[in-house]
């Protein structure tokens, strides 16, 4: 059975990436440089094209969002963490995996992805329960991401980050109401997790309870809260940030 990946940005990644696809459907009248090199990376990699009425795409597209491109693929393959391990070995960098931890919404899920396959994150963990499944919706929002991204979808999350533990990593949650803030916590530049918990709810008890350290995104707005995906990739690049400093300007 095939999924749908939906949209330019997601299925030219996907072509890019080598990721398995039965073929690309590109709705009839569309054009520009994306559909282009769509089409180019299909040829090169032999993957079918096909040039359908774009109502064909209208009646089965998900994500609302298709942009006249759709292909089909196969299941998305998740991976271990360990390949993560591996990958930020293979870097001579500390590890650092995004954990997610219940969040339902699919744009946000997507949102997660894409931010921490930009700010360099090695892999991602996502529990089975209380998380929303990898769909075009999420696919379409991650924008490409999850064709670079080492994804594990494990039993028990909290299982998951005590291994994580035991490899020698630091598991930092996001907690709206923890009195520390992201910018004084010193374990940024270690092997790290960074925890994101679910939209309104944050982090479950369980979870909150294995984190080394919890941690608040100082706001100084009216409004008290950010959306999870905003969250996670503030605190995701301020670990990029705390790693890799801008090196001070030799001029004036």
């Amino acid at each position: 059975m095939s999924e749908r990946i939906e949209g330019r940005n997601p299925v030219r990644e996907a072509l890019r990436a080598g990721r398995p696809i039965r073929r690309v459907l590109i709705a009839e009248g569309t054009t520009g440089d994306a559909v282009g090199e769509i089409i180019r990376l299909a040829r090169a990699g032999k993957v079918r094209v096909d040039r359908v009425p774009r109502a064909v795409l209208e009646s089965s597209a998900v994500s609302r969002a298709h942009q006249g491109v759709v292909a089909e693929v196969e299941p998305y393959r998740f991976r271990s963490w360990s390949d993560a391990l591996e990958l930020a070995r293979a870097r001579g960098e500390p590890p650092l995996i995004l954990a997610i931890d219940g969040v339902t919404d699919p744009g946000n899920l997507g949102s997660l992805l894409r931010s921490a396959e930009t700010a360099g994150a090695h892999g991602v963990i996502v529990g089975q329960r209380r998380t929303a499944p990898i769909t075009p919706v999420v696919e379409k929002a991650a924008a490409g991401a999850l064709s670079h991204l080492i994804v594990d979808r494990v039993p028990n999350l909290g299982t998951a980050l005590g291994r994580l533990r035991e490899e020698g990593l630091w598991t930092v949650g996001l907690a709206a109401s923890a009195p520390g803030v992201i910018w004084e916590c010193d374990l940024l530049a270690e092997p790290l997790v960074v925890i994101v918990g679910a939209e309104g709810k944050g982090l479950s008890r369980l979870i909150s309870e294995r984190a080394d350290a919890l941690v608040s995104i100082p706001l100084k707005g009216a409004v008290g809260s950010l959306n999870a995906a905003v969250a996670g990739a503030i605190a995701l690049f301020e670990v990029g940030r705390r790693r890799h400093p801008q090196r001070p300007s030799d001029g004036p």
